[in-house]
């Protein structure tokens, strides 16, 4: 699933990689992405959902998203009058096959100039079908929920200051299994690799009882892995030390929202969003991306770097089982970083985003 913007041009730079390391598989196109919506009102066809029913992985490059009121005016005219609401397709894809862990390894790879620092091996599990995200949100607030809202005691200072058409609520609903499934995903990925510690990231002294409910469970889980430390954080003072002591933090696992914010920062200190890649992960399908956008106005110039979604390629690859492929594909990417014979302009370099493909499969 290429999707959109520059998602076409990492695409065809991975197969350049996976066509070298000869991996075995049917590759079947599905549609997604801006010109779904425009002309058909659906950016996530149903036919691809179908599609995906029966696939064994999927590899997904960038979608564009655009505010409601932009959306709303790229549909073809005959559209127009229907009604439809821009839906994220990669949201959809999470929830419609529940694709509840969302892995995003941030690992510092030496020779890269935009490192922070080299010491850097971190891994962020995130919770990917609850928390804001599940989208149950209402503007303006209907009177009957503003009736039931009425039985707290501060939602009179809401009322007393503005009309119910002036009033936005986005709700944020997280479950205990929702919670448990992704804090125990982190803790054994501690267990399998040897790290010491999991770091929960939460607010749970501001938003009481939904990232309470996280951190009181994370507790209970880890009660269940006695030779790995729990640490407890807050979001914003977890973004310090990330800044400051990146090195001492392994795990991180975190709800959809707080999860989706401290990795792109992850990200940024072994590179930026050219080095971001990602794992929607389910109990029958995984669809694999590079955490960046679709950066439109380079679509097509081929400017882009490849290694995050060569990256998410290496991810695929391990969860299907191929393992010494994906630590081939790692060494040639790692390699390919180190000798700094053919960079994207991003790393400094004047190389396109098909020609440092090429150097990685010659890495292989």
């Amino acid at each position: 699933m290429p999707g959109d913007g520059i998602g076409n041009d990492v695409m065809e730079a991975t197969k350049i990689v996976l066509d070298q390391i000869e991996f075995d598989a049917e590759y079947v196109h599905a549609d997604i992405g801006w010109e779904f919506w425009c002309s058909e009102g659906e950016a996530l066809p149903e036919r691809t959902i179908e599609m995906l029913e029966n696939v064994d992985a999927s590899l997904f490059g960038a979608i564009t998203s655009k505010p409601k009121e932009e959306a709303q005016a790229e549909l073809a005219p005959e559209l127009k009058s229907k009604n439809l609401t821009y839906q994220s397709p990669i949201v959809r894809l999470r929830q419609h096959f529940n694709l509840a862990t969302n892995l995003r390894p941030c690992k510092a790879y030496p020779g890269n100039p935009l490192n922070y620092r080299e010491d850097i091996d971190l891994v962020v599990y995130r919770e990917n079908t609850e928390d804001l995200y599940v989208g149950v949100e209402y503007h303006p607030v209907p009177e009957s929920l503003s009736e039931e809202l009425s039985k707290h005691p501060k939602w009179a200072r809401f009322i007393e200051r503005a009309s119910l058409e002036d009033i936005a609520i986005s709700l944020r609903i997280n479950t205990r299994d929702g919670c448990r499934n992704i804090v125990k995903a982190a803790f054994e990925h501690a267990k399998t690799f040897g790290y010491p510690t999991v770091t929960i990231v939460e607010k749970p002294n501001v938003v009481r009882e939904t990232s309470g409910l996280m951190v009181r469970t994370a507790r209970e889980v880890a009660q269940e892995y006695p030779g790995i430390e729990l640490w407890e954080t807050n979001i914003d003072a977890m973004c310090m030390w990330l800044v400051k002591n990146p090195e001492q933090y392994g795990v991180l696992v975190s709800s959809n929202m707080f999860g989706d914010i401290v990795s792109d920062l992850c990200a940024q200190l072994v590179g930026g969003l050219g080095f971001a890649c990602s794992g929607n992960i389910g109990d029958k399908l995984g669809v694999f991306e590079p955490t960046h956008g679709s950066a439109p106005k380079y679509a097509g110039q081929y400017k882009t770097n490849p290694m995050a979604m060569i990256l998410t390629a290496k991810l695929m690859l391990e969860w299907l089982g191929e393992k010494s492929e994906a630590e081939r594909l790692e060494a040639a990417v790692a390699k390919t970083i180190l000798e700094g014979k053919s960079r994207t302009y991003d790393m400094g370099g004047t190389d396109s985003t098909l020609e440092v493909a090429e150097e990685v499969a010659r890495n292989l």
